[in-house]
């Protein structure tokens, strides 16, 4: 099944829809770093990334990795190597913090947008995380962590994402 998000506030998978946000200058075909739109495309889906230190292991059939304080990813237009890639703090390079003290990434899984030999300056980060608030994002989608949690239970590895 793919989960479809096809305006700046519903996204639907099968039966079930959720109430969501998207990026703050609504979708575009030609994404670029920095312009707060969400790509358009269908993509497939990462891991799943949780705050160990703050929640319970979520239920679900992705992979599941903690998050930890050294964990950064990579949007630095000047980074061939490392564009839209998880990295360390130690690199010392333009990064998305993932351990942050906001509670947006407590969960997360990115979406394999620009994932595969990345496209410098094409976007990068482009995340399912949490919300309290459906302010628009940054180009990701941002869902209540109750419905994230549901939404993790019902995806796998195999589940691909379509926004449009």
């Amino acid at each position: 099944m793919i989960i479809i998000v096809k305006n700046k506030d519903t996204l639907k998978f099968g039966d079930f829809v959720f109430k969501c946000c998207i990026g703050a200058n609504g979708f575009s075909k030609n994404k670029i770093e920095g312009d707060k739109k969400t790509p358009i495309g269908t993509f497939a889906l990462e891991n799943l990334y949780y705050r160990k230190d703050r929640k319970v292991k979520p239920y679900t059939n992705l992979k599941i990795i903690n998050i930890k304080k050294s964990m950064r990813w990579c949007d630095d237009i000047h980074d061939g190597k490392n564009y839209n890639k998880l990295i360390s703090s130690k690199l010392k390079v333009k990064s998305e913090k993932l351990y942050r003290y906001d509670h947006k990434y407590d969960f997360f899984i990115p979406i394999k947008y620009n994932w595969e030999n990345p496209k410098i300056g094409k976007g990068s980060a482009i995340f399912i995380h949490i919300t309290k608030n459906f302010k628009p994002t940054a180009g990701c989608i941002a869902l209540s962590e109750k419905d994230f949690l549901i939404l993790a239970k019902l995806i796998n590895r195999n589940t691909k994402i379509k926004l449009y």
